[in-house]
């Protein structure tokens, strides 16, 4: 009995039913205090046949000289109406908050987990349906742990692997008599270990966790800027920006795979900083081939190029733009494709300032 008395079912049922009774009570505290007398507690005087010489003389009734009746103690007719809706009004209030704490904590926990698998779990406290609701989204966030755990470890596992066969594959090709043959092998083998390396980078940025601090955006853009300059591409940086609280390497990590990007495909970057007072923008602009709009939120896949990308002298494995996006993810910011006026591809990065 006291299993099922704890739900918030009962608790609600419980809330109304109180809230009800005491409405009555109160309508009924009214009328017994404040009705006038009734016609069998002060009755007329009887009234006698006419010549009964006991009766009053004919003709019409003396006024009633007694006073009219005071109102009660609880005064007008509004008083039972306002006091019957002041206590509906609580236990709806009461009721609702009984409905929506929870929920919200729900959504508070789903929030935190979508932002961080290694959150705390949520309290398993409350009424039987929380705690019961609290207990599934425990467990369903420990079974995503787990298996997150166990691909990256599987990943880890076959990437590590691969690289001792690998390794010893290059040192055999060097072996090889025929020139054209050892250079297409030796290309083939460093698309593999590149592909290996950028896998490994998309495991760590997605289990990747750092604090947030200030940081200087236009530094970074700068510093990126002249080690592309210094190996003869040309990046220029435009705009100022103040600085923001960000963690350093998703920023880095974003800014630098979008660079990447940009001079892969076009040799040439542009970065624009737009700084405001609720978000800072980051463009940076090319002139390359671009994207058409229909696959600009397909390449943010891991391991999509495009047919046009899928050649010897591009080098790329897929995973530039996924990485850029797993980091702007825990920047709290935005990432967008558009294309560049004359022709060409811009990424758009959106940070809050808050």
């Amino acid at each position: 009995m006291m299993r099922s008395a704890d739900t918030l079912f009962a608790r609600l049922f419980g809330i109304f039913l109180l809230a009800i009774v005491l409405a009555h009570l109160l309508a009924f505290a009214w009328f017994a205090q404040g009705s006038p007398p009734s016609e069998r507690q002060n009755p007329p005087p009887p009234r006698t046949a006419l010549g009964d010489p006991g009766g009053p003389p004919p003709g019409p009734r003396p006024p009633d000289d007694r006073p009219p009746p005071k109102p009660g103690v609880f005064g007008g007719p509004w008083i039972p109406f306002a006091s019957q809706s002041l206590a509906l009004v609580i236990a709806a209030w009461i009721g609702a908050r009984l409905l929506t704490r929870p929920i919200r904590r729900l959504s508070r926990a789903a929030e935190q987990l979508s932002e961080n698998l290694d959150s705390l779990p949520m309290n398993e406290t409350g009424p039987a349906e929380v705690r019961q609701a609290a207990h599934s989204f425990n467990r369903m966030q420990a079974r995503i742990r787990e298996q997150v755990e166990q691909r990256s470890r599987m990943l880890t596992a076959v990437s590590h692997d691969l690289r001792t066969p690998l390794a010893r594959m290059k040192l055999r090709v060097e072996q090889v008599e025929n020139e054209a043959l050892r250079d297409r092998l030796a290309q083939d083998l460093g698309e593999m270990n590149q592909m290996l390396e950028a896998t490994l980078s998309y495991l760590r940025e997605q289990r990747s966790q750092e604090e947030a601090q200030l940081f200087d955006l236009q530094a970074l853009a700068e510093s990126l800027a002249e080690n592309a300059q210094d190996q003869g591409a040309d990046v220029q940086v435009e705009g100022h920006c103040r600085p923001v609280r960000v963690p350093p390497m998703a920023l880095r990590s974003c800014l630098g795979n979008l660079l990447e990007n940009a001079l892969r495909y076009a040799g040439h970057a542009h970065i624009q900083l737009l700084d405001g007072e609720q978000e800072i923008e980051v463009r940076v602009i090319d002139r390359g081939p671009g994207i058409p709009a229909d696959k600009r939120e397909a390449v943010f896949e891991p391991f999509f190029r495009l047919e046009s990308s899928r050649n010897r002298n591009s080098g790329g494995v897929g995973l530039g733009l996924s990485i850029a996006l797993e980091a702007s993810k825990r920047l709290g910011g935005s990432l967008a494709l558009e294309e560049t006026p004359g022709g060409g591809l811009t990424a758009i990065l959106r940070l809050p300032r808050a």
